[in-house]
Formats: structure tokens, C-alpha cells, sequence
């Protein structure tokens, strides 16, 4: 079976055993742990667990610290928001001073604000960046179609397509068709209802006589 596995998830099975041992704190680990990351990357796949293990590296032995990685791995818990991901990356990290690392920074800030607009304007800014990170776009399109679904219920297109980072209107409307929402002909995106979405939930409490009959007595 091992056999058929692709180099990434190799490299997956490698790794989650590495991390299972005293071996997760050892820094001659740390360029498997690196290598793993680029591939990440690379492969449009994420290891939250062993990026943390990374970043405490890191921590442990300031003398080892890779920038290019960092940033790698901050860029790919941005690419998993609404989680928090990001946050947890970024507490420990103590070189914070460079400059990479401090733009990336930024760009979470805003993408963690809603600041979208200015997100697009700052990433275009420097698109270097984002080098060797297969899918992160389409993946901050996804989190802002999340946050457009739990805060509108109509939209103006023009509007949508400039959070979106202003793609083509066919992109536009591939993000219409994967969540279902709908456009007039004035422009106006109708959101998918939230409150249809919303399931009922029944509470039964259940009260035995023993109890009833004591509170009833204590009330006389």
C-alpha cells in the first residue's frame, strides 16, 4: 500500500511518526520538517501539526530560523481561515522584524478584518510572496465567500467582485455557482438564505417526580 502512496503523503506518514516521538524536538529533524513544508506548499496540501512543530523548533534553536519557511507556513494558515490557525503560527514566531514575515503579517491583519479590498491591493504589491504557494488565492476566495455568506443576504456583483480581488466576471460567477446564489438583472447577488439553514433544535428536559415534589415542597 505503501507502495501506491504519492510522495506527499509519504512524506505525511513519515513525519506524523517523527512527530509521535521524543524526535518532534530534535533540530536535525528540522530539514525533513522544512522540506515537508515546501512540499505542502507545492502539493496545495496543509499539516497544521507539523508546521507548529516547526515553528517551536524555531523557537527552541533561534540559530536554525528560516524566513522563506516561516513565511510559508504563515501563508498556508491563511489559506485556512476561518480557523485559527494564523494566530497560533504568529504567537510563535519572534522575528517578526523581517520583512517578509512582517508583510505577511499585515496581509493576515487585513484578511482577519475584513479589510479585502485592501488585501488584493496589498498582495498585488508584493505577489513575490506568494511564490511556490499553489491555491492561495482560490483559498482567500473561499474564506471571504464564507464571510459574504454569514453577512449579506444580497450583494452588489460589482461590490462582490472587488472582495473577490476583482477577477473576471466568469470567476465571479463560478463563486455564484458553488455556494448557489443568484443575480438579477440590476446586479444584485442574492445570498443562499441563512435561515433556511438554520435547523431547529427541540429541548427535552426531563424531570423526575422525586425532584418536582421537593421543589414543591421547599416553595409552600
Amino acid at each position: 500500500m505503501d507502495q501506491m502512496a504519492s510522495p506527499i503523503e509519504q512524506m505525511r506518514a513519515n513525519v506524523g511518526k517523527l512527530l509521535r516521538g521524543i524526535d518532534r524536538y530534535n533540530p536535525e529533524n528540522l530539514a525533513t520538517l522544512e522540506r515537508y513544508v515546501e512540499m505542502q506548499a507545492r502539493e496545495n496540501t496543509y499539516d497544521l501539526e507539523a508546521n507548529l512543530a516547526v515553528l517551536k523548533l524555531y523557537q527552541f534553536n533561534p540559530a536554525y530560523f528560516q524566513t522563506p519557511v516561516t513565511s510559508q507556513v504563515l501563508l498556508k494558515a491563511l489559506t485556512n481561515l476561518p480557523h485559527t490557525d494564523f494566530t497560533l503560527c504568529k504567537c510563535m514566531i519572534d522575528q517578526t522584524h523581517e520583512r517578509p514575515i512582517r508583510q505577511i503579517l499585515y496581509l493576515g491583519n487585513l484578511l482577519e478584518t475584513c479589510h479585502f479590498q485592501s488585501f488584493w491591493t496589498s498582495l498585488e504589491e508584493n505577489r513575490e510572496l506568494i511564490d511556490g504557494i499553489t491555491g492561495f488565492e482560490d483559498s482567500v476566495r473561499k474564506f471571504i465567500c464564507h464571510v459574504v455568506g454569514i453577512t449579506y443576504q444580497t450583494i452588489e456583483h460589482r461590490l462582490l467582485a472587488e472582495m473577490l480581488g476583482d477577477p473576471l466576471d466568469t470567476q465571479v460567477k463560478v463563486w455564484m455557482n458553488k455556494y448557489g446564489w443568484t443575480e438579477n438583472e440590476e446586479g444584485q447577488i442574492f445570498i443562499f438564505n441563512q435561515e433556511e439553514s438554520v435547523k431547529p433544535k427541540n429541548i427535552v428536559e426531563k424531570i423526575d417526580f422525586e425532584s418536582v415534589s421537593s421543589i414543591m415542597a421547599t416553595s409552600q
